[in-house]
């Protein structure tokens, strides 16, 4: 009991470390790319697609591709964002079931690098329900991340900007055989 007066301030700062941890940490976007990274390494495809918004993901990149194609061009605009609208489902799980496979196998170009991931935690910027990072990884390569809270409370990626760089990157990797996300 005298331990417990002695030390009354050092353990209530941490009850309130520990509350904190507990109630607040598992809603934030920085728990979800830690909790992403740890499902990643532990070759956990499954878990760590819930970490992903693919849909959104793969809307987002089609208009981005869109954008970039058609220019000022009106009728271009208009019938790739049909498409994508089209298509956007179908090629969701694609892209889904092809990330799944590849965190299942360990493959090196879904490995989230440790310094990557804490350079995307130091610059997480949180506006509400959203989140974004800009950071450059060490091979170079630009990073533009968007997260979203879900209906259910759990944050999502929802953009990765620039992602046809992404892409071309990875069909280079990508053995013969293989169909490219």
């Amino acid at each position: 009991m005298r331990f417990i007066f002695r030390h009354f301030t050092a353990i209530l700062i941490l009850a309130a470390v520990a509350g904190w941890a507990g109630f607040y940490l598992p809603y934030t976007p920085t728990w979800s790319v830690l909790r992403l990274k740890q499902d990643i390494d532990a070759r956990d495809g499954d878990e760590a697609a819930k970490y992903v918004d693919f849909e959104s993901v793969v809307k987002k990149a089609g208009q981005e591709m869109v954008q970039k194609q058609a220019g000022t061009d009106p009728l271009s605009a208009m019938l790739g964002n049909a498409a994508i609208e089209m298509l956007s489902k179908p090629m969701a799980q694609v892209a889904k079931s092809w990330a799944i496979k590849k965190v299942d196998d360990g493959a090196r170009e879904v490995q989230m690098p440790p310094a990557a991931v804490a350079g995307s935690i130091v610059l997480l910027h949180r506006n509400g329900d959203t989140a974004s990072t800009d950071f450059t990884d060490n091979k170079g390569q630009r990073w533009r991340i968007h997260l979203a809270r879900g209906d259910d409370g759990y944050w999502r990626v929802v953009e990765v900007e620039d992602i046809g760089q992404l892409l071309q990157r990875l069909q280079r990797n990508q053995p013969m055989g293989m169909p490219s996300p």
